[in-house]
């Protein structure tokens, strides 16, 4: 039985914890906080121990603690830091490395400059082989996952038929959890966008990859737009879909008018955290013109990375293979199942 600490308590941590307790594998130490707000008392009501940095100590004096962070990674075979973007990078020089100690770093962090967290950036549909037994890998953020889903069976199945991408990300504003921050109304362009880039460390440094990025107001998820340029005659809508069909995290959808249709669905049908931890191609709006396809596929944020830590965590501390990390991963978050009720609620109509 492997011991797991997640630093972190807040949109990530608290997914990955109530899949964890699943998960006859491991058990779950307890969970990392940094501010003395209500999720400590969620956190302890749903039985896990909760640590705070010692250097906070006595901002958490009216709150039930079970001791400091740094304590409870003494009896701790990983950690999965969830903490709030740029932690992690203090955290791996002040703590991790000091105790030895295997990490996993999510989207907040640098896979580049001065302050990364590690020279891995992983997407089990690419490079799961590649992290088997690192100590530091960084978890890529929901966009850059989501692209690495509808790339790598792309370029499976094209290869050197493809010829360039341009992509199109809009953003989601806030998480659906995050009610005390605001949506600003307006149309907000991201300069520098760090998506493409972080692709490229797994996709290849020189992939005709074009990524420019917006974020707008909203909460229900983020949506791709990608066109995709081929050296001749694109294939038909029909060819692309078909190469998802088994694909696991991506749905094909059909009648669904916008993002929110889909996480209603996932909300009515009582998935944890309403999320679907998937992507799902919107298949009517797939075209072909040309050497050109043009597709959309919304990514459910936050939710589509919980089984990409689980499928990492595997590779780190089991060193197993990708089919029975695969299959251990599935036990748990029945992602088929998911896959099926969405594409029969959202199926094609005759």
């Amino acid at each position: 039985m492997k011991k797991i600490f997640v630093n972190g308590y807040g949109s990530i941590g608290s997914r990955i914890t109530s899949f964890l307790k699943d998960d006859p594998e491991i058990t779950v130490i307890g969970v990392g906080k940094y501010s003395p707000d209500d999720k400590v008392e969620i956190a302890n009501s749903r039985g896990l121990n909760v640590y705070v940095p010692e250097r906070r100590l006595d901002d958490f004096s009216n709150c039930k603690i079970a001791g400091t962070i740094e304590s409870a990674l003494d009896d701790c075979d990983l950690v999965i830091d969830a903490s709030p973007g740029g932690y992690g990078y203090k955290n791996k020089k002040n703590v991790y490395e000091p105790k030895n100690i295997s990490a996993i770093y999510q989207g907040g962090e640098s896979i580049t400059g001065s302050e990364a967290v590690s020279d891995l950036l992983f997407n089990s549909r690419v490079n799961y082989d590649h992290v088997i037994g690192k100590q530091h890998v960084m978890q890529g953020s929901c966009n850059v996952t989501g692209m690495g889903k509808i790339l790598e069976p792309l370029r499976d199945k094209f290869g050197d038929q493809l010829i360039r991408f341009d992509v199109t990300l809009i953003r989601r504003w806030a998480d659906i959890e995050q009610i005390d921050e605001s949506i600003s109304d307006t149309i907000e362009m991201t300069e520098k966008s760090h998506h493409g880039d972080d692709v490229k460390v797994y996709f290849g440094k020189d992939a005709p990859l074009f990524v420019r990025a917006i974020k707008v107001p909203t909460r229900q998820m983020h949506l791709h737009i990608m066109d995709i340029r081929f050296k001749n005659l694109a294939p038909k809508p029909s060819e692309i879909h078909e190469i998802f069909t088994n694909e696991f995290t991506v749905a094909t959808l059909w009648t669904a008018k916008g993002t929110k249709d889909v996480r209603e669905y996932a909300q009515n049908m009582g998935f944890n955290f309403t999320d679907t931890n998937m992507i799902h191609i919107h298949a009517n709006m797939t075209t072909s013109i040309g050497d050109t396809v043009q597709m959309m596929y919304s990514d459910d944020q936050t939710g589509i990375v919980i089984p990409e830590n689980h499928m990492l965590m595997q590779a780190m501390l089991f060193e197993k293979s990708y089919k029975d990390a695969f299959e251990h991963t599935e036990s748990i978050f029945h992602i088929k199942e998911k896959k099926q009720k969405l594409q029969e609620h959202f199926a094609k109509k005759d």
